[in-house]
């Protein structure tokens, strides 16, 4: 995942564009700057799908959200840690206030994913997930917390290319606009060729 890449969709998610529903008010309500004065904020990463060229699913780890100073500037700054037992690395700096580095990271994540899935177009995808969080989506009720749910894909008109992405869903668990999501996930049903469905899971510890 290219730094540059995530820093280009960070700007996009922190200064969208009119939103045109509930289900993205909510999405991209204003979380910073965010505290981290108790410890880092850890999120559970699951991730399960079919292994073919060019993919493997990262399984089991965990996502770490912590401050730190920036070497550039001095200034403080916040840094991603991913840890599964394929993966190790560092990401970011991302600003204290402004965005969501972990909306960032899980969409990112989808797209690159989906592009090695499906050899479809990462820049395509990646606007078709934009376009859908920013103006459509729907609001659900689970076990008393609020779920933002999105379908990006549904009635493409490039669905037959999609090996069964065309089926994607987007789903955000949360209970405070103003705290950290509680869990993200995005989910497909069975994949072409009677491959398994791609299941990818971030959840707050």
């Amino acid at each position: 995942m290219k730094f540059l890449r995530l820093i280009a969709l960070a700007g996009l998610l922190a200064a969208p564009p009119a939103i045109g529903g509930e289900a993205g008010d909510l999405l991209f309500a204003e979380r910073g700057p965010w505290d981290l004065s108790s410890g880092p904020l850890v999120w559970k990463l699951d991730q399960t799908g079919p292994e073919v060229e060019g993919f493997t699913p990262l399984g089991q780890g965990k996502l770490t959200l912590d401050k730190g100073t920036d070497p550039s500037d001095g200034k403080p700054m916040l840094q991603l840690a991913e840890e599964t037992s394929r993966i190790k690395r560092k990401i970011g700096p991302f600003p204290v206030e402004g965005g969501d580095p972990l909306l960032t990271f899980f969409l990112e994540t989808t797209t690159r994913d989906m592009a090695a899935l499906t050899g479809g177009s990462p820049f395509y995808i990646r606007n078709r997930l934009k376009d859908a969080l920013f103006r459509g989506g729907e609001i659900r009720k689970e076990d008393g917390k609020t779920v933002a749910v999105f379908t990006p894909f549904a009635g493409d008109k490039n669905k037959e290319r999609m090996f069964g992405f065309d089926t994607l869903e987007l789903s955000f668990t949360v209970a405070d606009p103003k705290q950290p999501i509680l869990r993200m996930a995005a989910k497909t049903g069975p994949l072409a060729g009677g491959r398994p469905a791609y299941i990818s899971e971030m959840v707050l510890q």
